[in-house]
């Protein structure tokens, strides 16, 4: 911890400069002409396209997908319990006919 001792420094804002403001504005201009920009334009179209091709699905739909699935499997076993159930007094059933 520093103590205080009393002296306190002012920051002064330096008002707008005109040839930096100038600068600035040039190089943002130079950048968004420069070949740079055109390449990132394009690999951004040509992965867009890449990625429509495949036909991905986002995370939540993977994840409402997979709770479907889950639930579709659950009842598939309790369908098959319930099949075993009824075979087992069927066979009960013809047995003491027997």
């Amino acid at each position: 911890m520093v103590p205080d001792l009393g002296v306190r420094e002012e920051v002064t804002v330096k008002p707008n400069n005109p040839w930096l403001d100038a600068f600035q504005k040039n190089v943002s201009e130079l950048i968004a002409r420069s070949p740079a920009a055109d390449v990132e334009r394009n690999v951004k179209a040509f992965m867009s396209q890449a990625f429509n091709k495949m036909e991905l699905v986002t995370r939540e739909e993977f994840d409402i997908q997979s709770d479907l699935l889950r639930q579709a499997l659950a009842s598939a076993e309790a369908l098959e319990k319930q099949v075993q159930a009824l075979e087992q007094r069927v066979t009960a059933l013809e047995n003491n006919k027997g």
